[in-house]
Formats: structure tokens, sequence, C-alpha cells
């Protein structure tokens, strides 16, 4: 049996004796006072807390450092500037117009018949322009006006009646802005287009649609005088077949037939050889013909015009041509001729 006086946790008070050493010895560890001790756990805890912090912002911050720096490999690397216009365009017909039409040229074709106009896309700076072969066919002088206004003498490089199509160069001209030719064969339709060129002599003009169709056969004139230079002022006509029919004039009997892009962006006398763009800013196809309603019995040259029925060689045709175009294409080199002879065209 244990009584509660003998129990060991409870320590039995002792009766000091009055001599100064029967004083027990001091504890070991004596704490100090009850206020000091709280002071001390106090900054302890605040100090721990504020390590924490400092050490989650001064992660933070060396994170934003290493970013700024460029050192932080789990951030995004900065996008490298190429030759994809899609940056430059937004989308948008505005940014594709501000990106292309410094590329988009006038060209003016004068022989013994008259004088005619067209559009031209430059394809490198030191000025290489290609066109429809019509534009320039029989010319005796070809003359290309930029979107700056300034004018250049051209020689004509090589020509490709069969596929409509012809290389030009401008003389003493460097520097020139030229186009990205994009992927025909990518295009759906649908899509979004722009066309860019000089209708009736009105350098730059800028129109948009869709593409209405692809692979549309049509049939355009090869000859000089069936067609040829057919965006002349006052000469009337931009002749073309399309499924067995005849529109906007006489093909005449020698012609070629291309597969096309079918477009609603209006075309008018005077597109021709201009560019078809997508709206990344990539051109697609060069402009080459249209209907007009004055082929269907209009009354007056008044009422032609564009109704939303226009067509372009696609782009792929002619980066498969241009060798060909560079080397002399069918014409040989040399100012005008319209080639004369057959050609491989699709």
């Amino acid at each position: 049996m244990t009584f509660p006086e003998q129990q060991p946790n409870q320590p039995q008070p002792q009766p000091y004796p009055q001599g100064a050493g029967s004083y027990p010895p001091p504890p070991a560890y004596e704490p100090g006072p009850g206020p000091t001790r709280r002071r001390a756990r106090r900054p302890v805890g605040l100090l721990a807390a504020v390590a924490i912090a400092a050490a989650a912002v001064g992660g933070g911050t060396a994170t934003l450092v290493e970013r700024w720096a460029g050192n932080d490999s789990s951030a995004s690397a900065p996008g490298v500037a190429g030759t994809n216009a899609s940056r430059s365009t937004s989308g948008t017909v505005s940014g594709v117009a501000k990106a292309v039409s410094p590329s988009i040229v006038e060209i003016s074709a004068t022989s013994t018949s008259g004088e005619s106009t067209g559009s031209g896309v430059i394809i490198t700076s030191g000025g290489e322009i290609v066109t429809n072969n019509h534009v320039i066919a029989g010319a005796d002088q070809v003359k290309v006006r930029t979107s700056d206004g300034k004018t250049y003498t051209a020689s004509v490089v090589g020509t490709d009646p069969g596929k409509d199509l012809a290389l030009i160069k401008v003389q003493g001209a460097g520097g020139l802005k030229a186009a990205s030719l994009g992927n025909s064969d990518n295009l759906s339709v649908g899509d979004q287009v722009v066309a860019i060129g000089s209708p009736e002599g009105l350098t730059g003009t800028v129109t948009s649609g869709i593409i209405s169709a692809l692979n549309r056969d049509v049939t355009v004139p090869k000859e000089q005088g069936q067609g040829q230079g057919q965006d002349g002022r006052g000469r009337g006509g931009w002749p073309f077949e399309f499924g067995g029919q005849q529109f906007n004039g006489d093909t005449g009997s020698s012609k070629t037939t291309y597969k096309a892009i079918q477009t609603d962006a209006s075309l008018n006398p005077g597109n021709s050889g201009g560019a078809l763009i997508d709206m990344n800013g990539n051109i697609v196809g060069i402009n080459s013909a249209m209907y007009s309603p004055s082929s269907a019995g209009a009354q007056s040259s008044s009422a032609a015009g564009s109704v939303g029925l226009g067509f372009a060689i696609p782009v792929n045709t002619v980066k498969a041509d241009l060798a060909s175009l560079r080397a002399g294409g069918e014409s040989g080199g040399g100012n005008g001729g319209d080639g004369g002879g057959n050609s491989s065209a699709s």
C-alpha cells in the first residue's frame, strides 16, 4: 500500500537548516522569468515565418530573373523571324494589303497595236516579275511601276504561252520587296483570299473574297491579237472558254487550257498578272481571266465588269515553270514575242 505522501512525483517539503551551508544546490537549469521566455519564443516563430516567405519570394525572384535573362528552360523560346507573313498580316484584308502591296506592280506594254495594262508580282529583290503572257505578248516596250510610284523599263526574260505565264526583269532596280510564294495545293473551297492588281490602271487596287472552286479547266488564247493584251484600255474583252462556251470575246484558233482557281474576289481588266493571296500573305495564284456580263448581251460597255467569276493560275504551276522561264521559256528571251509554239501545259 502506497500513501500519497510517499508518491515520488510529489516531493515532500523539507525544513531548511539555519546554516548557509545547509541550502540545497541550485538546479542544473533554471529557466528565466516567464515573460522573458515568452518574448524569446515570439521572435523565433516570426523569424521562421519571415524566412519561409523570403525563400518563396526569393525563389520567385530568381525565376523571374532567369526568365528575363533567358535561362529558364521551362519558358517558351522566343519566336524566330521567318518568311511567314502571318504575323504581319494579322489574318485581315488590311494586313494582307499592307504586307503584300509593295510586291505588286503595274505593267504597261506598248506595241504597234496600242497599249495594254496589266499587273505583275515581284519574286526576287533584284527585279524578277511574274505576269501573264497575254499582258506583254507582242510588246515593243514594257514599263513597270512599283507601289512607291517609281517607273522602270523591263525586258522579257521568258514566256510560256501554254500556261499564260511570262517572266520579266526590271533594269537598274535593287532591294525590291519580293512576295512569298505559297502552296496552292493547300487551298480549300471557302478559304478567304485577297486580290491585288491594277484594274483599268488603278494601281494597287485591293479586293477580297473566297476560293469558289478548284481545278477549273479554263481555256485562253495563245496568239497575239486574239486576246493577247486584252487588258488594254478600250480594247475590250478578256476572252476565255469554259465548259465549251466562249466568254468576253473570241479566243481564236490557237488556245491553251489550264487548271485554274476560281474566286469571287472582284477582278477586272488590268488585274491580269496580279496576285491572289491567302490570309497569311502568301501568293497562291496569278490572276488571269474573268467573266464579264458584257459577253451575256449587255447593251453597253459600261455594264461590263466583275460579277464574282474570276480565275487564277495556281502558284504551284508558276513555281514549276520558273526554271524554264528563266532559261528563256518558249520565246528564247528578248523583248516581245508570244513564243509561237505548243507547250506542255496541263
